[in-house]
């Protein structure tokens, strides 16, 4: 499997969605993907991407703005997809569960900053930001060395 690059730009959502799969294809029980960015940098598209091609391309994939967090069950391992945008302080994570299923589960966080010494060690961070030609450039830093080996060569 070719390793992952560290920067994307995305022209389309499209290829947001594409790299959300491509996560996927490489996900393993345990994974803690958070994603950061403006409201609008395509945060949820790439999550999208990452369930459907795990659940299938018509699950239903709403933000969890509002109920939090997502609950989804692929083949081999659960997906939470969590939205900590309205989120008070860190101490709400514990109320609500979420670290819980770090172990187990893959967990993909929008607003992980919400987090703050709540954030797992071992990670990835992804950074949208939005160009002023509409394009969007991903910028993917891991966290620990289960992640750096998924970037280096074969």
């Amino acid at each position: 499997m070719t390793p992952l690059s560290r920067t994307h730009i995305l022209a389309h959502e499209a290829d947001t969605a594409a790299l959300g799969a491509a996560l996927a294809a490489r996900g393993r029980p345990g994974d803690v993907v958070c994603l950061y960015g403006d409201l609008g940098a395509g945060k949820s598209v790439l999550a999208r991407g990452y369930i459907r091609v795990l659940c299938g391309k018509d699950t239903e994939v709403p933000s969890p703005t509002f109920t939090l967090m997502q609950y989804y069950e692929a083949r081999e391992f659960d997906i939470i997809h969590a939205d900590l945008y309205r989120l008070e302080q860190a101490e709400d994570i514990i109320e609500i569960g979420l670290e819980e299923r770090f172990g187990d589960a893959v967990t993909l966080i929008e607003w992980p900053q919400r987090m703050g010494a709540l954030r797992p060690a071992i990670r990835l961070d992804i950074t949208l930001n939005i160009h002023k030609n509409g394009h969007r450039l991903a910028e993917l830093v891991p966290h620990g060395k289960v992640w750096e080996r998924r970037f280096e060569p074969v």
